[in-house]
């Protein structure tokens, strides 16, 4: 079962009342197929939605029979279910009842009170709507059948509950997305597919948590490299040092770090410093550390060896 189906077949759940189901089932009549006195026709994949439609239909025009229901199978193997209302008086009477026409057009006049339009925008969602799985990516998007309505839409959220929806034109259809989790939460939460809204929180602050202890980790990596390559120069200079002068000519202070880096190349400097006795900072390990590169680099220059590259904080 996809994440989509989960969020309609949870919208569906929710809607309780005659006065939600009319609101929702405007929103389906705004994304018809079909829309006119001439013909209404709904087509759709989800069951759950055509028999939404249908016993909602049916109870607005009191009449159980009401909608023809017809069913196709795709060649991926899902049906296609296409629902008319073939008499021409419950045409115009369910439009009458919705002030709906051809336009399609959401106006102020005749929208559902402020409290039902959530479940306008859910029987939108319903229609023409779909939410791709949250750990793949989050998209958010309505294929409209007009401009218009995409418009229409898109700036009743924007007004009403600030959700920033984006528009797009996709092989002729009326596209509105949104990518952001936070206004896909939103939508989801205002729809009434809380516990989907739920389940995507979650996801997001698991995908934050991950993302959080990769960059520590790939810090921590950065870091022990650094380390590592200046330990390794680090020694090269020590080693130079004992053989061309002997550890012993050194100063009894950086005699002793020379000998707790061999014995510890993969030491960091606060490491080397709490070594120390007595112990020492780690801005003192790395000053005496700079002391013996420098040494070594004398003895570089006096004996005509190549140039070694200055040790650099760790």
């Amino acid at each position: 079962m996809s994440f989509s189906y989960r969020v309609k077949s949870e919208i569906i759940d929710k809607i309780n009342t005659s006065q939600k189901a009319d609101a929702c089932l405007m929103g389906l009549l705004c994304c018809c197929n079909e829309l006119s006195d001439r013909e209404i026709l709904f087509l759709t994949e989800n069951s759950l939605v055509k028999d939404f439609f249908v016993r909602n239909v049916c109870r607005v025009l009191k009449d159980d029979n009401a909608v023809d229901i017809s069913e196709a199978e795709r060649r991926s193997g899902v049906t296609l279910f296409s629902l008319t209302i073939p008499d021409e008086g419950q045409r115009i009477y369910l439009l009458d009842y919705f002030g709906m026409d051809e336009s399609r057009r959401l106006t102020e006049e005749y929208l559902p009170k402020d409290k039902f339009f959530p479940f306008l925008t859910a029987g939108i969602f319903l229609a023409c709507g779909s939410v791709n799985d949250p750990s793949k990516k989050y998209h958010m998007e309505f294929v409209m059948p007009t401009l218009d309505l995409c418009n229409d839409l898109g700036l009743l959220l924007i007004e009403r509950h600030e959700i920033i929806p984006k528009h797009v034109e996709r092989k002729g259809a009326q596209v509105m997305y949104i990518k952001e989790s936070e206004n896909i939460i939103d939508m989801l939460t205002l729809m009434g597919a809380t516990m989907c809204s739920i389940e995507l929180m979650n996801v997001k602050m698991e995908k934050d948590v991950r993302n959080k202890i990769n960059r520590a980790m790939n810090c921590d990596n950065a870091n022990i490299d650094k380390t590592l390559r200046a330990a390794e120069r680090q020694v090269a200079d020590i080693e130079l040092i004992d053989q061309k002068i002997g550890l012993s000519a050194l100063p009894e202070q950086l005699k002793e770090m020379a000998e707790l880096r061999l014995e510890n190349p993969d030491y960091n400097l606060k490491q080397l410093g709490a070594e120390m006795v007595p112990p020492i900072s780690r801005s003192g390990a790395n000053h005496r550390l700079q002391k013996l590169s420098e040494i070594a680099e004398e003895l570089r220059k006096k004996h005509g060896l190549e140039q070694g590259v200055q040790d650099t904080q760790q």
